[in-house]
Order: C-alpha cells, then structure tokens, then sequence
C-alpha cells in the first residue's frame, strides 16, 4: 500500500478533527508547508522535516486548538514558524492574528507567507513578548514556546484585561506548573486535545487574570 500523501493525511485529520473548510483553505493550508519545508533549508524554522509528519505535528496540533479561541483579536506569542497563528489565520477569518516573534529571519518568513497565501488577517511582528506594545488587550494569547505557564502569565499579563483568555499549549498535564500558578491567575479549564496521528500527550491551559 502507498504512504499516505500530506494531502491525504490532512484531509483524514480534518474529518476526525470535524473541521469543515473551504478546498482554498486546504489548498492554504498544504501551501503553508511546503514554505515552511522550502524555506528551512536556509532557515532553520523546524526540526521536523518529513511533510507527513508535519501535517499533525504543526497543521493538526496547531487546529486541535480552535474550538477554545473565541473570535476578535489573537495574539500568537512566540510564534517561531507560524504556529499555531498562521493555520488558525488560514481557517479562521474571523480572528485578527499577531504573530510575534523576536527572530528577524521567522518574521521574514511569516511576511513571506502572509504575502503569498493572501492572509489579511495576519500580522508578523519582530519583538520580545515582554517589549511589546499594543494598543488594546487581546482576546486571546497563545503560546506553545513557553517552558512554563507561571513565565507566560506573568509576560503576557500587559498585553491581556480579565476578558483576555491565556491558553498554553502542553504535553502531558502539567500538574507542578499549575500549582505555580502566579496570584490574581484563574484557572478556567485543562483541556485534552486528540491531535489525529500523534500518539503524545496533548493538552491547552486556559486561564484569565482576576480583576
């Protein structure tokens, strides 16, 4: 029997993980990884290099996430390559995503992908977490760069109002790092995700800031 093809792969993963999109929007999605495969040659953007495996590691995990963002403003906190900001952009026209990032050759990247996959709603910026400055609070920070959900919290907190949901994504249950939670920090839910072709612990922390 013939490997299954990133396409097929991505397609098998979207049915189990009941995410309906437009065929541009799959279409976005396989032009996003083969950029990402094209341009870590030079640059260096993942460690993952077969594109099967990529489809659940990066697209797959990246969309398990979805059902717990809610719409309006989204800010992907240390994005690195574009994850998981850049598929939930692609299959969420609704969210207004930043995708930050302190590396100038990810951010030339992602301003190469926001150019060529058209993605109006996504905005690449070069900056430190901790440096950043926005305007308004966002509704959503996400991250799963940070090695700790006490370190998130405590950068992310400029950038959020206690409407703003903080969601880290995990491997197995951080138990220890939940119970270092930093004060005026609510834990709303831990949610296990089932990403199709991970055999690996997977789960997003949401929490809020207490007025």
């Amino acid at each position: 029997m013939p490997a299954e093809s990133p396409a097929e792969r991505l397609q098998a993963g979207l049915q189990q993980l009941s995410c309906r999109l437009r065929p541009e929007q799959t279409d976005a999605l396989l032009q996003y990884l083969e950029l990402l495969r094209r341009w870590n040659r030079a640059y260096n953007l993942t460690a993952i290099t077969d594109p099967t495996e990529m489809v659940a590691r990066h697209l797959l995990d990246s969309l398990s996430v979805s059902p717990f963002i809610a719409g309006g403003r989204l800010l992907d906190a240390g994005t690195g390559a574009g994850l998981p900001g850049v598929p939930l952009a692609i299959t969420r026209p609704d969210l207004d995503v930043t995708l930050l990032d302190s590396g100038g050759k990810k951010v030339r990247f992602l301003n190469h992908v926001k150019r060529t996959l058209g993605l109006h709603n996504a905005t690449a910026v070069q900056a430190r977490l901790e440096d950043f400055v926005a305007p308004v609070p966002f509704d959503t920070i996400i991250s799963r760069a940070f090695s700790s959900l006490a370190d998130f919290v405590q950068t992310a907190r400029r950038l959020a109002s206690p409407a703003t949901r903080l969601c880290a994504m995990k491997g197995r249950f951080p138990k220890a790092e939940l119970a270092s939670l930093p004060d005026q920090t609510r834990l709303i839910s831990v949610e296990e995700l089932s990403v199709p072709g991970l055999q690996e612990h997977r789960h997003l922390v949401i929490m809020c800031l207490i007025a």
